[in-house]
């Protein structure tokens, strides 16, 4: 955060504690100003950042308990909501009507046609989503039917979410802060962001978010979790939730995911939990109305000498209803002195009456009600009191205030705010509260209630007993922990903290992606490349320039990425590239030989394998350039350990290789790979490498071992000395491409032509790396710094070596000294040329699908490697047909000069 009260780095990204801490600091100070502002006449109204809520329905026809006014009400925040207003209005003059009207209650509505409706709302949302949100799972009464109707239906879903992003992009002002909710605009989130990368979108739903085995049985799973992705700031409801969706993430897109969220290349979506509150206020104010106290003294004097348990639900499947009346009938069988002592009020709200598993619900329960009344029930009492409707705000406060026992036994519930409404009531009372573990607000309001499992009918029938008998201290200190909670966790709070969130993630965001490299300039780079005499380009292999597995709505194709290929795409362009003259293509690659050789035999080129420590000419054979004294020990023991964790992790593998062996895990689960990952490094390190000379570099789901010094940063001396060795080179090398999908132990490639590096730092000895100790990341070694060329353009990165001469037996590894160009005996010591004679212009390096990269630019995958590559082929062809090949000037430097 620029500038914060507990460091003042500008550079420093303060930690989730650090902002709670703020976050307190400011809400004090917000009410202060509040409150100095309603006391003073005529205060002038203070800049207010504008949010635009987005939500399936416009608030106009809502009546429920505060989140309207919460929303709409936030202090800090000019709120708009834009919504479906749930009627068709097919001609423009309504239309024009009714968004003139709802303008006036700070309403903008989006109109959805019958077909859409019907479609997105009734068919995707309730139909699908919302049962797999709720542990129901997908409809199994026609399969057939409904895999049919998945298509169409998530079509219908995509198109009313763009009709949303329409809306809001046609009113959205830069700053505006865009707050999209719930299951219903999961795909929001993406088409607001591809219409303006820099919208700051939160997606916060209100439902539960199920584990990732359920979530991974929906077909377009890949899909919405992209589209949510896409937000800066996604929220849950409680801690449950976001893990599940972390996992969701992490095991079907593969992503990384981390404390605060999930990244993707660099790109980080925060995930948190913001537990939703109530207007506490509203409701305890409510209770001191004369209709209000009215309703409370009638309900007393109905129910005199009898204590009332109470429940208001929604008829719904998830809410447990006829659990709680057969719990409450057990209560009854095993405890016959309360059962005309007690009477349980149970509201039941009708949703969804036209379809037939509600219907069913409905009859299910007027049946459980009817016996249980028939047995336990008088001529002038029954146990049970249950209403097919819903009670105004005042009649429920009321209800709310004579209450002794609270019963929510929800099987499955994103928050359940009807508890937090029974506790703001009851500060008179205190009475208990009995709340399902699997309701959300079990998280918030645990401590003073009583905990059940509704599945366990005997144990919420003990519970029932345990609340009407609790003594009176007990009650007191359960209701004071959960009153204080409610009041002080308002629907307010909630939405000021989500937004004040969403506000610091988008600052957060800015900082971290002002240190990712830009996408490489293509036009830039040819162009160079055009203008240059003698280029050597560096491509890596994997990732690179093989063929995409990974193809949407999958993790890729673990039989394809263990064949690596070449892009089907890449022969043409490869093939001009390797035959022009003035260019020299290097492949580095970590991969064995035989899988170099496979790839890459009929091209001009050429090859290095195992990090450089084997060398080639497609047109020659392979030589090594292992020093004498590498000591190969350790890799037998190693294999052994290697074996073993692959047998025991299901669907990994590792590649055995000369001088390094690599231990894979993408495809495995990725938790349990995670695991046998760290027993691996731990039984590594303590074991078969504890003495030995070797590195360990970890990918992100890979393991490998390697011998000390081992990067391809200190294969280039290798392969530069290869180059001039065996090739007629006259003219310096003028322009280097670079381009790879590198570990980040071996993103020293990148800093090794890096012109820019000050020449101070020359302090490591390029021969010998593997004499000396590991590497650590910041033992960087540029180029060593020789004399001018007698021209006297004076080279920013040169090298010392001499002109060409016959090689001697490439297969000795005595020839070849890592980083340095040694000189034949036949040549004379005092001749010298420059090999590199580099400007920073003329240099690119581009990394492959990472962000976090040494590299200067970007490249989004093999696909757009491919495309440069052709567009690069494509223009050197054209300029060799008009200017012929020999038509660019020489460089003064091309001269080879005599010392």
């Amino acid at each position: 955060m620029p500038g914060n009260k507990y460091n003042g780095n500008s550079n420093h990204i303060p930690t989730r504690v650090e902002r709670l801490l703020r976050e307190r600091v400011l809400r004090e100070q917000r009410k202060s100003i509040r409150a100095s502002q309603s006391n003073e006449a005529g205060a002038a109204r203070p800049f207010r950042q504008r949010l635009l809520v987005v939500a399936n329905r416009l608030p106009v026809s809502a009546v429920r308990r505060g989140l309207v006014s919460a929303l709409l009400g936030v202090k800090e925040f000019e709120a708009r909501w834009i919504g479906w207003a749930g009627v068709n209005v097919p001609d423009e003059i309504g239309q024009k009507a009714l968004t003139k009207a709802l303008a006036e209650k700070w309403c903008i509505p989006v109109f959805l046609d019958e077909e859409i409706v019907h479609q997105y709302y009734n068919g995707y949302c309730n139909n699908i989503l919302w049962p797999l949100f709720h542990y129901l799972g997908l409809p199994q009464e026609d399969r057939l039917a409904t895999t049919r109707s998945f298509q169409s239906q998530f079509a219908a879903y995509k198109k009313a979410n763009q009709m949303f992003a329409d809306v809001v992009n046609a009113h959205y002002e830069e700053g505006d802060v865009v707050w999209c909710h719930d299951y219903h605009l999961m795909y929001l989130p993406e088409c607001l962001k591809k219409y303006n990368t820099k919208m700051k979108v939160g997606w916060f739903l209100h439902t539960p978010f199920p584990s990732s085995e359920i979530h991974r049985t929906l077909p377009s799973r890949y899909e919405l979790l992209r589209s949510v992705l896409a937000a800066d700031l996604v929220g849950f409801h409680t801690y449950d939730y976001a893990r599940h969706f972390v996992s969701a993430c992490t095991r079907i897109l593969g992503l990384e995911g981390t404390p605060e969220g999930v990244e993707d290349q660099g790109k980080l979506t925060r995930v948190a939990a913001f537990p939703i509150g109530i207007d506490s206020d509203r409701f305890i104010r409510a209770l001191e109305l004369p209709q209000v106290q009215e309703h409370i003294k009638e309900l007393k004097e109905r129910f005199s000498g009898r204590k009332v348990m109470l429940g208001v639900d929604r008829l719904d499947m998830i809410k447990g209803i006829p659990q709680k009346l057969l719990a409450f009938e057990k209560f009854l069988e095993e405890n016959p002195y309360w059962r005309d002592k007690v009477v349980l009020l149970q509201i039941a709200v009708p949703t969804r009456t036209d379809v037939p598993e509600y219907q069913k619900l409905t009859s299910q329960v007027h049946e459980i009600v009817g016996r249980i009344n028939g047995r336990f029930g008088t001529l002038t009492a029954v146990p049970i009191h249950h209403l097919d409707c819903s009670l105004d705000f005042h009649a429920l406060c009321a209800l709310y205030a004579v209450t002794d026992v609270a019963l929510v036994t929800s099987l499955r519930d994103g928050m359940n705010l009807v508890s937090y409404e029974f506790v703001a009531c009851q500060e008179a009372k205190k009475g208990v509260l009995i709340l399902s573990e699997f309701a959300g607000a079990a998280q918030s309001l645990g401590a003073g209630a009583i905990l059940v499992n509704p599945w366990n009918i005997t144990e919420v029938a003990a519970s029932i007993g345990q609340a009407l008998n609790m003594p009176a201290e007990e009650r007191e200190k359960r209701h004071c922990h959960n009153f204080h909670h409610v009041t002080e966790h308002t629907a307010q709070e909630w939405a000021e903290t989500f937004v004040s969130e969403q506000n610091d993630t988008v600052v957060e965001a800015q900082l971290r992606t002002s240190k990712v490299p830009p996408e490489l300039p293509q036009n830039d780079a040819m162009e160079c490349y055009l203008l240059s005499s003698n280029r050597l380009v560096i491509l890596g292999f994997n990732t690179t320039l093989t063929e995409p597995v990974d193809t949407p709505g999958s993790r890729g194709d673990q039989i394809k990425e263990m064949e690596l290929k070449l892009h089907p795409a890449l022969r043409e362009p490869l093939i001009a590239l390797c035959n022009d003259p003035k260019t020299t293509i290097a492949v580095l690659s970590g991969s064995d030989r035989c899988v170099l050789d496979k790839n890459f035999g009929e091209y001009n080129l050429r090859l290095a394998a195992e990090n450089g420590m084997f060398l080639r000419h497609t047109k020659g054979d392979w030589m090594t350039t292992m020093p004498e004294h590498l000591n190969l020990e350790w890799i037998d023991s190693v294999k052994h350990v290697f074996e073993y964790f692959t047998e025991r992790t299901p669907r990994s593998h590792f590649d055995f290789r000369d001088t390094s062996l690599v231990w894979n895990y993408k495809y495995a689960d990725i938790e349990f790979g995670r695991l046998q990952a760290r027993d691996m490094l731990q039984h590594l390190w303590t074991g078969p490498i504890s003495n030995a000379s070797v590195d360990v570099v970890q990918g992100s789901r890979s393991v490998e071992v390697r011998a000390v010094g081992v990067t391809k940063g200190a294969a280039i001396d290798r392969i530069l000395g290869e180059i001039v060795h065996t090739t007629s080179m006259t003219t310096p090398i003028d322009y280097v491409l670079c381009i790879g999908h590198f570990l980040g132990k071996d993103e020293d490639v990148y800093t090794f032509f890096e012109p820019e590096l000050p020449f101070d730092a020359l302090s490591i000895a390029r021969s010998k790396p593997f004499d000396g100790p590991r590497l650590l990341p910041a033992e960087r070694r540029p180029p060593l710094k020789l004399p001018a060329s007698k021209s006297g353009a004076k080279s920013s990165l040169q090298k010392k070596t001499q002109p060409p001469f016959p090689a001697p037996d490439r297969r000795t590894s005595s020839y070849y000294s890592c980083g340095s160009l040694l000189r034949h005996p036949s040549v004379p010591e005092k001749i010298s040329w420059s090999v590199l004679d580099l400007k920073g212009d003329n240099y690119f390096s581009c990394a492959v699908g990472r962000t976090r990269t040494s590299a200067r630019y970007l490249l989004g995958s093999s696909d757009d490697v491919v495309s440069f590559l052709n567009r690069l082929a494509n223009a050197s062809s054209s300029r060799d047909l008009v200017f012929g090949t020999d038509s660019l000037p020489l460089h003064p430097t091309h001269i080879r000069t005599s010392v």
